[in-house]
Protein backbone atom coordinates (compact mmCIF):
# COMPACT_ATOMS: atom_id res chain seq x y z
CA UNK A 1 0.00 0.00 0.00
CA UNK A 2 1.71 3.28 -0.91
CA UNK A 3 -0.86 5.44 0.97
CA UNK A 4 1.10 8.27 3.22
CA UNK A 5 -0.86 10.28 5.46
CA UNK A 6 -0.41 14.06 7.05
CA UNK A 7 -0.97 14.55 10.33
CA UNK A 8 -4.73 15.46 10.96
CA UNK A 9 -6.00 18.94 10.09
CA UNK A 10 -8.34 20.10 12.71
CA UNK A 11 -11.71 21.53 10.82
CA UNK A 12 -14.66 23.69 12.62
CA UNK A 13 -15.10 25.57 15.57
CA UNK A 14 -13.15 23.21 18.27
CA UNK A 15 -9.64 23.64 16.74
CA UNK A 16 -7.44 24.08 18.90
CA UNK A 17 -9.08 21.98 21.68
CA UNK A 18 -8.05 19.03 23.35
CA UNK A 19 -9.53 17.12 21.27
CA UNK A 20 -10.62 18.08 17.32
CA UNK A 21 -13.68 16.63 17.06
CA UNK A 22 -13.19 16.12 13.07
CA UNK A 23 -10.30 16.03 11.82
CA UNK A 24 -8.79 15.65 7.96
CA UNK A 25 -5.63 13.88 7.04
CA UNK A 26 -4.62 13.88 3.38
CA UNK A 27 -2.61 11.04 1.76
CA UNK A 28 -1.47 9.62 -1.85
CA UNK A 29 -2.90 6.32 -2.64
CA UNK A 30 -1.25 4.89 -5.48
CA UNK A 31 -0.69 9.40 -6.73
CA UNK A 32 -3.69 10.21 -6.71
CA UNK A 33 -4.34 12.72 -3.07
CA UNK A 34 -6.41 11.28 -0.94
CA UNK A 35 -8.39 12.69 2.55
CA UNK A 36 -9.55 10.65 5.50
CA UNK A 37 -12.28 12.65 7.26
CA UNK A 38 -12.39 11.22 10.89
CA UNK A 39 -14.90 11.37 13.63
CA UNK A 40 -12.64 12.25 16.76
CA UNK A 41 -14.95 11.67 19.87
CA UNK A 42 -13.97 8.10 20.88
CA UNK A 43 -15.00 8.21 24.31
CA UNK A 44 -18.48 8.91 23.15
CA UNK A 45 -18.79 6.52 20.23
CA UNK A 46 -18.35 9.52 18.43
CA UNK A 47 -21.77 10.91 19.07
CA UNK A 48 -22.54 14.00 17.65
CA UNK A 49 -22.13 17.58 18.99
CA UNK A 50 -22.96 21.41 17.68
CA UNK A 51 -19.08 21.16 17.44
CA UNK A 52 -18.88 18.19 15.37
CA UNK A 53 -21.57 19.18 13.33
CA UNK A 54 -20.19 22.30 12.10
CA UNK A 55 -17.00 20.48 11.89
CA UNK A 56 -18.28 18.01 9.33
CA UNK A 57 -19.91 20.62 7.51
CA UNK A 58 -16.90 23.05 7.37
CA UNK A 59 -14.50 20.15 6.30
CA UNK A 60 -17.25 19.21 3.51
CA UNK A 61 -16.98 22.72 2.29
CA UNK A 62 -13.21 22.44 2.34
CA UNK A 63 -12.35 19.22 0.08
CA UNK A 64 -15.43 20.34 -1.92
CA UNK A 65 -13.05 23.39 -3.29
CA UNK A 66 -9.66 20.98 -3.57
CA UNK A 67 -9.23 20.26 -7.28
CA UNK A 68 -6.69 17.87 -6.98
CA UNK A 69 -8.49 15.62 -4.26
CA UNK A 70 -10.17 12.56 -5.96
CA UNK A 71 -11.02 10.89 -3.19
CA UNK A 72 -12.36 10.47 0.86
CA UNK A 73 -13.02 8.32 3.62
CA UNK A 74 -15.38 8.58 6.34
CA UNK A 75 -14.49 6.89 9.47
CA UNK A 76 -15.04 7.01 13.00
CA UNK A 77 -11.91 6.51 16.13
CA UNK A 78 -12.39 4.18 18.43
CA UNK A 79 -14.74 1.74 18.85
CA UNK A 80 -17.46 2.71 16.85
CA UNK A 81 -18.19 5.38 13.77
CA UNK A 82 -21.13 7.17 15.20
CA UNK A 83 -23.78 6.48 17.50
CA UNK A 84 -26.12 9.43 16.06
CA UNK A 85 -26.95 12.63 17.95
CA UNK A 86 -25.23 13.18 21.87
CA UNK A 87 -28.68 14.82 22.64
CA UNK A 88 -27.70 15.05 26.36
CA UNK A 89 -24.73 17.65 24.91
CA UNK A 90 -26.87 19.03 21.86
CA UNK A 91 -29.66 19.86 23.99
CA UNK A 92 -27.50 21.79 26.69
CA UNK A 93 -28.36 25.00 23.79
CA UNK A 94 -31.72 24.99 22.24
CA UNK A 95 -31.04 28.07 20.64
CA UNK A 96 -28.14 26.89 18.89
CA UNK A 97 -30.65 23.57 18.18
CA UNK A 98 -33.15 26.37 16.30
CA UNK A 99 -30.45 27.94 14.15
CA UNK A 100 -29.00 25.22 12.93
CA UNK A 101 -32.19 23.33 11.98
CA UNK A 102 -33.18 26.97 9.82
CA UNK A 103 -32.69 26.43 6.39
CA UNK A 104 -30.42 28.38 3.76
CA UNK A 105 -32.83 30.24 1.84
CA UNK A 106 -29.51 31.26 -0.39
CA UNK A 107 -28.48 27.11 -0.61
CA UNK A 108 -29.36 25.30 -3.96
CA UNK A 109 -31.25 23.05 -1.71
CA UNK A 110 -32.51 24.67 1.01
CA UNK A 111 -30.61 22.63 3.34
CA UNK A 112 -30.54 22.99 7.26
CA UNK A 113 -27.09 22.74 8.90
CA UNK A 114 -28.40 19.14 10.03
CA UNK A 115 -28.98 17.82 6.48
CA UNK A 116 -25.76 19.66 5.05
CA UNK A 117 -24.04 17.33 7.52
CA UNK A 118 -25.04 14.53 5.57
CA UNK A 119 -26.10 15.34 2.07
CA UNK A 120 -22.58 17.69 1.51
CA UNK A 121 -20.91 14.26 1.01
CA UNK A 122 -23.03 13.77 -2.04
CA UNK A 123 -22.36 16.77 -3.42
CA UNK A 124 -18.29 16.46 -2.89
CA UNK A 125 -16.76 15.67 -6.63
CA UNK A 126 -14.67 13.04 -5.76
CA UNK A 127 -15.79 9.19 -4.52
CA UNK A 128 -16.35 9.46 -0.88
CA UNK A 129 -16.24 5.60 0.87
CA UNK A 130 -17.63 5.30 4.34
CA UNK A 131 -15.78 2.72 6.97
CA UNK A 132 -18.67 1.53 9.33
CA UNK A 133 -17.75 -0.08 12.35
CA UNK A 134 -19.37 -0.97 16.30
CA UNK A 135 -22.23 1.48 16.19
CA UNK A 136 -23.80 3.18 13.39
CA UNK A 137 -27.57 4.85 14.83
CA UNK A 138 -29.33 7.24 13.68
CA UNK A 139 -27.18 10.07 12.56
CA UNK A 140 -24.64 8.47 12.11
CA UNK A 141 -26.78 6.10 9.26
CA UNK A 142 -27.65 9.15 7.70
CA UNK A 143 -23.70 10.28 7.38
CA UNK A 144 -22.94 6.84 6.01
CA UNK A 145 -25.99 7.28 3.29
CA UNK A 146 -24.17 10.50 2.15
CA UNK A 147 -21.33 8.45 1.23
CA UNK A 148 -21.52 6.84 -2.17
CA UNK A 149 -20.36 3.60 -0.77
CA UNK A 150 -20.56 2.18 2.28
CA UNK A 151 -17.84 -0.71 4.00
CA UNK A 152 -19.11 -2.06 7.23
CA UNK A 153 -17.67 -4.81 9.12
CA UNK A 154 -20.04 -7.56 9.24
CA UNK A 155 -20.70 -7.18 13.39
CA UNK A 156 -21.30 -3.37 13.44
CA UNK A 157 -24.84 -2.32 14.28
CA UNK A 158 -27.02 -0.59 12.34
CA UNK A 159 -30.38 1.36 13.10
CA UNK A 160 -32.79 4.44 12.46
CA UNK A 161 -32.51 4.83 15.84
CA UNK A 162 -34.91 8.29 16.16
CA UNK A 163 -37.86 6.21 16.48
CA UNK A 164 -36.36 5.23 19.86
CA UNK A 165 -37.20 8.96 20.78
CA UNK A 166 -40.24 9.36 18.76
CA UNK A 167 -38.70 11.56 15.82
CA UNK A 168 -37.71 10.66 12.19
CA UNK A 169 -34.48 10.81 10.29
CA UNK A 170 -34.30 14.29 9.22
CA UNK A 171 -30.96 14.95 8.22
CA UNK A 172 -31.17 13.85 4.36
CA UNK A 173 -32.06 10.55 5.35
CA UNK A 174 -35.84 10.39 4.21
CA UNK A 175 -34.09 10.56 0.83
CA UNK A 176 -30.94 8.63 1.31
CA UNK A 177 -32.93 5.92 2.77
CA UNK A 178 -35.50 5.67 0.06
CA UNK A 179 -32.27 6.02 -2.62
CA UNK A 180 -31.09 3.03 -1.05
CA UNK A 181 -33.44 0.33 -0.24
CA UNK A 182 -36.65 1.88 -1.31
CA UNK A 183 -39.72 2.92 0.09
CA UNK A 184 -41.24 0.13 1.68
CA UNK A 185 -38.30 -1.03 3.55
CA UNK A 186 -37.38 2.91 4.49
CA UNK A 187 -40.76 3.63 6.12
CA UNK A 188 -40.17 -0.01 7.65
CA UNK A 189 -36.62 0.52 9.29
CA UNK A 190 -38.04 4.60 10.09
CA UNK A 191 -40.84 3.57 11.99
CA UNK A 192 -39.56 -0.05 13.61
CA UNK A 193 -35.74 1.22 14.34
CA UNK A 194 -34.89 -2.07 14.02
CA UNK A 195 -31.31 -3.22 14.66
CA UNK A 196 -29.35 -4.96 12.23
CA UNK A 197 -25.58 -6.32 11.95
CA UNK A 198 -23.84 -4.98 9.21
CA UNK A 199 -24.08 -8.27 7.13
CA UNK A 200 -27.82 -7.09 7.20
CA UNK A 201 -27.50 -4.13 6.18
CA UNK A 202 -25.66 -4.98 3.27
CA UNK A 203 -28.64 -7.62 2.48
CA UNK A 204 -30.92 -4.67 2.48
CA UNK A 205 -29.07 -2.20 0.54
CA UNK A 206 -27.55 0.22 3.25
CA UNK A 207 -24.18 -1.07 3.10
CA UNK A 208 -22.60 -1.81 -0.15
CA UNK A 209 -20.10 -4.55 1.33
CA UNK A 210 -18.54 -6.46 4.48
CA UNK A 211 -15.75 -7.20 5.61
CA UNK A 212 -14.36 -9.34 8.90
CA UNK A 213 -12.66 -6.42 10.66
CA UNK A 214 -12.53 -2.53 10.84
CA UNK A 215 -8.75 -2.52 9.33
CA UNK A 216 -10.14 -5.33 6.57
CA UNK A 217 -12.71 -2.66 5.86
CA UNK A 218 -10.43 0.37 5.55
CA UNK A 219 -8.23 -1.64 3.20
CA UNK A 220 -11.17 -2.41 1.28
CA UNK A 221 -12.13 1.23 0.66
CA UNK A 222 -8.83 1.78 -0.56
CA UNK A 223 -8.92 -0.91 -2.83
CA UNK A 224 -12.29 0.45 -4.24
CA UNK A 225 -10.94 4.04 -4.56
CA UNK A 226 -8.00 2.52 -6.69
CA UNK A 227 -10.35 1.06 -9.25
CA UNK A 228 -12.21 4.39 -9.49
CA UNK A 229 -9.25 6.40 -9.92
CA UNK A 230 -8.87 4.17 -13.64
CA UNK A 231 -11.89 6.35 -14.47
CA UNK A 232 -11.71 10.21 -15.25
CA UNK A 233 -12.61 12.15 -12.27
CA UNK A 234 -14.82 14.53 -14.79
CA UNK A 235 -16.84 11.45 -15.53
CA UNK A 236 -17.01 10.84 -11.92
CA UNK A 237 -18.01 13.79 -10.82
CA UNK A 238 -20.94 13.70 -13.45
CA UNK A 239 -21.92 10.53 -12.67
CA UNK A 240 -22.76 11.40 -8.82
CA UNK A 241 -24.37 14.58 -9.93
CA UNK A 242 -26.53 13.03 -12.57
CA UNK A 243 -27.94 10.04 -9.49
CA UNK A 244 -28.08 12.78 -6.87
CA UNK A 245 -30.48 14.91 -8.68
CA UNK A 246 -32.09 12.32 -11.48
CA UNK A 247 -35.07 11.60 -9.64
CA UNK A 248 -36.91 14.24 -7.17
CA UNK A 249 -35.62 17.49 -5.66
CA UNK A 250 -33.86 17.29 -2.65
CA UNK A 251 -35.42 20.96 -1.69
CA UNK A 252 -38.52 19.52 -1.45
CA UNK A 253 -37.23 16.78 0.46
CA UNK A 254 -35.73 18.49 3.20
CA UNK A 255 -38.43 21.14 3.70
CA UNK A 256 -40.85 17.63 3.89
CA UNK A 257 -38.12 16.44 6.26
CA UNK A 258 -38.00 19.37 8.97
CA UNK A 259 -41.68 20.31 8.60
CA UNK A 260 -42.28 16.54 10.16
CA UNK A 261 -39.39 16.63 12.48
CA UNK A 262 -40.87 20.47 13.61
CA UNK A 263 -44.68 19.19 14.56
CA UNK A 264 -42.66 15.92 16.37
CA UNK A 265 -40.35 17.77 18.05
CA UNK A 266 -43.38 19.29 19.82
CA UNK A 267 -45.52 16.49 20.06
CA UNK A 268 -46.35 15.25 23.80
CA UNK A 269 -45.49 11.51 22.35
CA UNK A 270 -42.15 12.08 21.36
CA UNK A 271 -41.90 14.01 24.68
CA UNK A 272 -42.55 10.62 26.26
CA UNK A 273 -40.79 8.52 23.56
CA UNK A 274 -37.99 10.69 25.17
CA UNK A 275 -38.33 10.27 28.84
CA UNK A 276 -39.35 6.27 27.91
CA UNK A 277 -35.72 5.94 26.36
CA UNK A 278 -33.92 8.04 29.35
CA UNK A 279 -35.34 5.60 32.12
CA UNK A 280 -35.16 2.55 29.62
CA UNK A 281 -39.11 2.00 30.49
CA UNK A 282 -41.88 1.16 28.25
CA UNK A 283 -43.23 4.71 26.70
CA UNK A 284 -46.98 5.06 27.84
CA UNK A 285 -48.26 7.07 24.45
CA UNK A 286 -51.22 9.24 24.45
CA UNK A 287 -53.52 10.04 21.57
CA UNK A 288 -51.83 10.95 18.39
CA UNK A 289 -51.99 14.79 17.46
CA UNK A 290 -51.63 15.54 21.26
CA UNK A 291 -49.21 18.39 21.71
CA UNK A 292 -46.42 18.74 24.42
CA UNK A 293 -48.06 21.76 25.81
CA UNK A 294 -51.13 23.91 26.27
CA UNK A 295 -54.51 23.83 27.28
CA UNK A 296 -55.07 20.98 24.81
CA UNK A 297 -52.89 18.15 25.88
CA UNK A 298 -53.83 15.32 26.93
CA UNK A 299 -52.18 13.28 30.10
CA UNK A 300 -53.03 9.82 28.61
CA UNK A 301 -51.41 8.77 31.97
Amino acid sequence: MTTRETAGTTTGPAAGAAENPVTISYGELDGARIAVVSLNRPRKLNGLTMAMLRGLDDAARTLRRDRDLRGVILAGAGDSFCAGLDFGSVLQKPLDIAVAFTPNPFARDGANLFQRVCWEWRRLPVPVIAVVHGHCYGGGVQLALGADFRVTTADARWSVLEAKWGLIPDMSGARTLADHVGAERARWLTMTGRELSGADAVDVGLATETAASRDDAEARARDMLRELFGRSPDQLAAAKELFRDAWRSPRATFRAERLQQAKLLLSENAARARTAALKKTPPNFTRRGTWAFGPGKKSGR
